[in-house]
């Protein structure tokens, strides 16, 4: 009776926090373009369903908590969608960085952003889409519409799920969501830790399965790569690519590019696409610099720097990559994938914060990757690199290799779900 009321209180306590959160992130939309985004997507979701979901249509139900975890994901809900062709494939979103940029994708027949947690909205949400499986990717773990799956015997699985021990999961405070861990059937984790750590709390329907984000990018190794503007501007010249910066990497990395004499062709990928941020960018910048929004017309050949102020091409730019620094680790914001650059076997340069990324911690541990804490260890790290094939190659190869030995998530997952 004790653990009943105290779990009633928690649930009451979570809820009227998530309405409260509501109505200021409704009040700070109004200044936030980003976030009105997701206040106006939300409120159209529940037509969407209503209007192109029919109560005898079979459904997978794919959540995201933004565009990394759909990258992450995406091999599995391809192998499902081709393995039950006839289901109609709904994926959901938290967040306008997701959503923005695949609400088109054509992996679904819908794209819309996931309500917030209300228990009305849970209850809402699965009336009208009624999903046959559901594949939560990472750790988004929402309490109410958990709880809600739950109640309903939905069947319902969590991938490439990393976990550790200082999460509210595995503390006094954490019942509520602890709970709703065991709406999941079943949990494919990224690692035997996490799923040591599950066991602890008597989670037990748990596979070491490995990162999909292995066979996702593996998979880029089938398709066609090339992206002929960036051949123009490479031509035969080592290329160093900066991928997914921000103002704290370009700290570390403007001055080396200023100090360049020409031989080497330098590629800036930023992780955010302003325009006072690019001119920003671009003034700090001695050498001659060409951006994708105004190449039109211009011998890419003569520049030295290409600033790729666009979404799409950086996973096939990565390709054209000598030598590749992986933004995010400089600050705080969080380090991206260092994947992307590994599967073409190239040597890997990323900031002094990546003790959270277990494939970073990895890499740098087999030597494929270098971490560097300021503007005179980039340096070092860069001459060592542009100086020495063989070092390049050595690193290269302990990268691509690595991918090689992780992938197989995808096929465990796909073997695991049976409808």
């Amino acid at each position: 009776m004790y653990f009943s009321i105290n779990f009633w209180y928690l649930k009451l306590f979570y809820s009227t926090g998530i309405y409260l959160a509501s109505f200021f992130i409704k009040l700070i939309a109004l200044f936030n373009p980003k976030l009105k985004k997701g206040v106006v997507g939300r409120k159209e979701t529940f037509n969407k369903l209503k209007n192109e979901i029919k109560p005898s249509d079979k459904t997978f139900w794919f959540h995201c908590a933004s565009l990394g975890e759909y990258e992450q994901g995406l091999p599995v809900f391809e192998g499902l969608k081709l393995k039950y062709p006839n289901y109609k494939v709904v994926i959901s979103f938290f967040s306008p960085s997701g959503y923005e940029v695949r609400k088109n994708t054509k992996i679904a027949d819908l794209v819309v952003y996931l309500p917030l947690d209300t228990r009305r909205n849970a209850r809402r949400f699965l009336d009208l889409l009624n999903p046959n499986c559901i594949v939560f990717v990472k750790y988004e773990i929402w309490p109410n519409l958990l709880l809600e799956i739950k109640k309903r015997n939905l069947k319902c699985i969590l991938i490439s799920a990393v976990f550790r021990k200082d999460q509210r999961f595995f503390k006094w405070y954490g019942r509520l969501t602890k709970s709703a861990l065991f709406a999941f059937n079943h949990i494919f984790t990224q690692d035997e830790n996490s799923k040591k750590l599950l066991s602890k709390i008597g989670l037990n329907a748990v596979t070491v399965s490995g990162d999909t984000r292995f066979d996702r990018v593996s998979n880029q190794l089938s398709i066609n790569n090339s992206v002929p503007f960036i051949s123009s501007f490479k031509q035969d010249k080592l290329c160093v690519v900066f991928g997914s910066t921000w103002p704290d990497d370009d700290k570390l990395f403007i001055d080396y590019i200023n100090k360049s004499d020409g031989d080497i062709k330098f590629i800036i990928a930023p992780h955010e696409i302003k325009t006072s941020y690019i001119e920003s960018l671009k003034s700090q910048l001695k050498v001659k610099t060409v951006c994708f929004s105004n190449m039109a017309n211009k011998d890419l050949s003569t520049y030295s720097v290409f600033i790729l102020d666009t979404i799409g091409y950086l996973s096939r730019v990565y390709s054209y990559a000598d030598i590749a620094y992986v933004g995010g680790a400089a600050g705080s914001t969080g380090l991206h994938n260092v994947l992307e650059p590994a599967v073409f076997g190239v040597p890997i340069l990323i900031g002094k914060n990546y003790k959270k990324f277990p494939e970073a911690e990895v890499l740098t541990g087999y030597g494929g990757i270098t971490s560097i804490t300021n503007r005179a260890d980039l340096e070092t790290a860069l001459e060592v690199l542009v100086k020495q094939s063989n070092r390049r190659k050595k690193q290269g190869t302990i990268n691509k290799s690595f991918i090689e030995k992780n992938r197989g998530a995808v096929i465990q997952i796909l073997d695991y779900v049976r409808i």
